[in-house]
């Protein structure tokens, strides 16, 4: 078992600013990510609320912030958390590389995109059915689209794939969509974006890859059929903290409740960005929220 004094679980906003406000108060945070650095920063198209940045790409952004990590000397360990647990006032922290005993945790994983779970959905994953129109749109240019959503997300990946898809469907299971009225209004100027509501996907067709999709008028129920070769999914997310076995710092939808210094019921695990119960998840809040853990860490380990 190897021993390290702090150690950060996520590279996205929260765990990247944590990791720099530690190193920079002295200490060498050990920084574990299993996927992707930046988080959903990578996958995002355009940030237009960040301060310093009128516009910027959201993987631009995510490498400004790793670059920092380069700057600062601390590196990212590629390792997929396993168990998180606090027994007998010592932390311990499983992986697929190591095992580890820390003082101190800070649990910044994030969330993971919820699935439709409607028929043949696990048949076309990765064969027409995405989560990032940015990382997959490209995949599909020229052909019919579609995005699954009413919020900023899926408005804001619409913005991006308006010039790839002929056309692209937005379906929303409500008449009304919930997003930013800047970025609405710049959906409705696009006459390549056809809006569908109130619809709900009821079923996924086709032989190897992905056909069509078949909708359902939440009001009439009258169905409708449409051809489409990339359907991208934004229904919300889940937080991704399975590996957490202290399950009394969770709430019922899995988020880990954390007080003003961002800990846990449980003193020396402390948890920052999407992965918290919070009401605003933005990539200022994650930053704010892992700048106030690290402090939070360091007055802890004092």
């Amino acid at each position: 078992m190897t021993n390290k004094k702090v150690i950060i679980i996520g590279s996205g906003p929260a765990g990247i600013t944590a990791s720099i406000y530690l190193k920079r108060s002295g200490m060498e945070p050990y920084l574990i990510e299993s996927y992707m650095p930046g988080g959903k920063l990578s996958s995002t198209y355009k940030i237009d609320n960040y301060p310093g940045f009128d516009s910027i790409n959201g993987s631009d952004l995510a490498f400004k912030m790793m670059d920092q990590l380069t700057k600062n000397q601390i590196d990212i360990h590629y390792e997929t958390v396993t168990s998180v647990i606090k027994k007998n006032d010592k932390i311990i922290v499983e992986s697929s590389v190591d095992s580890y005993q820390t003082e101190a945790v800070i649990i910044a994983s994030g969330m993971t995109e919820k699935k439709l779970n409607i028929k043949s959905e696990d048949k076309f994953l990765a064969k027409g059915i995405s989560f990032c129109a940015i990382c997959d749109g490209g995949f599909y240019k020229n052909q019919p689209m579609a995005i699954i959503g009413g919020g900023n997300s899926a408005l804001e990946e619409a913005l991006y794939l308006k010039d790839l898809a002929n056309p692209l469907y937005i379906i929303h299971r409500r008449n009304e969509f919930r997003g930013d009225q800047l970025v609405l209004d710049q959906v409705k100027e696009s006459d390549n974006i056809k809006s569908m509501t109130p619809y709900v996907p009821v079923e996924f067709k086709g032989e190897e890859v992905l056909d069509s999709l078949v909708l359902e008028n939440v009001e009439t129920k009258e169905q409708v059929e449409i051809n489409v070769k990339g359907v991208f999914e934004y229904v919300g997310s889940i937080p991704n903290t399975s590996f957490v076995n202290n399950k009394e710092i969770l709430n019922e939808q899995g988020f880990i409740e954390v007080d003003d210094k961002m800990m846990s019921k449980i003193p020396g695990i402390f948890a920052a960005g999407d992965v918290i119960k919070k009401d605003l998840r933005q990539v200022v809040t994650a930053t704010n929220d892992g700048a106030i853990a690290a402090m939070a860490v360091k007055s802890y380990l004092k």
